[in-house]
């Protein structure tokens, strides 16, 4: 086992991507480039906009706001490492920078859940309890609701990391993937990976981990990881098997 875990250490991962046809190659790295920066200058100019405008000062644009910078974050994890390995055609990464990768996309992917929860809170309130409004919907709350989001997130991220850390990778370390996402892995692992998958706070946030059976087919599938990687830059959100 120890001689595994050097191993491990030692040999990075490739990132087996999109795709692996040359001529489809620059192609998609124009597209997922232009999406990119879209999506970026949307974001950004959420943020400014509500920040700058006194007319933009409500709860509900206080909590837009920070859900808008967590997607501009939440995309920049991803899309640059594989936008890189498109262009220069690099598909490895290290172990440390799988983590890495894997730990701010699990926090950010829950921040946003979060915020999205807040902001359904605040909808409800302003619906069901027009009167009381401002008072259960003050800065305090939103500030705290925000805080409480971005501090669950980076808890869960953390636990999840601390346990994909102590996993062995002794086989194979071609992740058929265009970013370290935690099912892939946990496939490639010689460890035993069932106290992530039943006990571990992966299995609470991911949808992978519930269906053992779908994943394998959607990651192998080229088509279908473009398809994901397209609707992720779009929408800010994760992909999953279920929206194959």
């Amino acid at each position: 086992m120890e001689a595994a875990n050097e191993s491990s250490e030692g040999t990075p991962f490739i990132l087996l991507g999109l795709t692996t046809s040359p001529g489809q190659q620059q192609p998609l790295f124009v597209l997922f480039l232009l999406l990119y920066v879209v999506g970026l200058l949307g974001n950004g100019l959420i943020v400014a906009a509500i920040r700058a405008s006194p007319a933009f000062h409500a709860p509900m644009y206080f909590l837009l706001a920070h859900l808008s910078f967590a997607d501009l974050c939440f995309t920049s994890i991803t899309v640059p490492k594989m936008l890189d390995s498109l262009l220069v055609h690099d598909r490895s990464i290290s172990l440390a920078g799988c983590l890495t990768q894997m730990y701010f996309f699990f926090a950010l992917e829950v921040t946003d859940s979060c915020l999205l929860a807040a902001i359904t809170y605040d909808r409800y309130m302003a619906i069901q309890h027009p009167l009381h409004y401002a008072t259960r919907m003050s800065r305090a709350m939103c500030t705290a609701l925000v805080g409480m989001a971005w501090l669950v997130s980076h808890v869960h991220s953390l636990l999840c990391i601390l346990l994909m850390a102590h996993l062995s990778f002794c086989a194979s370390h071609q992740v058929p993937h265009f970013f370290c996402d935690h099912q892939p892995l946990l496939r490639l692992s010689c460890s035993d990976t069932r106290h992530i998958q039943l006990a571990g706070p992966c299995g609470h946030c991911h949808v992978h981990c519930s269906h053992p059976h779908a994943a394998p087919r959607h990651l192998q599938s080229p088509e279908s990881r473009c398809t994901g990687a397209v609707r992720a830059l779009v929408t800010g959100r994760r992909i999953s098997a279920s929206d194959s």
